[in-house]
């Protein structure tokens, strides 16, 4: 199963399909099947981005765990990272660097963001946060799974 992210704007986002060859994203319409998801936006636009993976799983997430998420992020005291940690780790950035240029094309203040399972489309979030553009683009930054986020495109204090 892959992790899916659908991201609410006032406006569309330009729509791009997938390209195994390609490092862009993709900006795709809801279909039929994943519908359900917009009742959790209160943008009218919603979309599906999907990775360099045409899903969502080269974003970095976190799964739930017996109903609790693991410590998010990445740890400098982890001294055995293999080559698909370290390879895993650079797309994870790539992707999350792509993602910010993207929802900074939309013209808007704020986007929101909810990231769950493929086919959980109807499942409430289990958290809900306001995060700044830049928060998206830290190396400990995780996507939680069924985490709603607003993002805050433009600087702002208290966050």
């Amino acid at each position: 199963m892959c992790f899916v992210l659908y991201v609410g704007t006032s406006n569309p986002l330009p729509r791009r399909k997938f390209d195994k060859d390609s490092l862009d994203l993709s900006v795709e319409s809801l279909s039929e099947r994943d519908a359900a998801i917009k009742q959790y936006f209160s943008k009218p636009e919603v979309q599906y981005v999907g990775s360099t993976s045409g899903c969502g799983c080269d974003f970095p997430h976190a799964t739930l765990q017996n109903g609790r998420w693991p410590e998010l992020g990445y740890h400098d005291e982890d001294a055995e990272k293999d080559e698909l940690d370290i390879a895993r780790e650079v797309s994870d950035r790539q992707n999350c660097n792509a993602l910010v240029a993207l929802l900074r094309t939309s013209g808007n203040e704020t986007v929101e963001l909810y990231g769950v399972w493929d086919g959980d489309f109807a499942k409430a979030p289990r958290a809900r946060q306001e995060v700044s553009i830049n928060e998206l683009i830290g190396r400990n930054f995780r996507f939680k799974e069924q985490g709603f986020y607003k993002v805050h495109l433009e600087p702002t204090t208290g966050i």
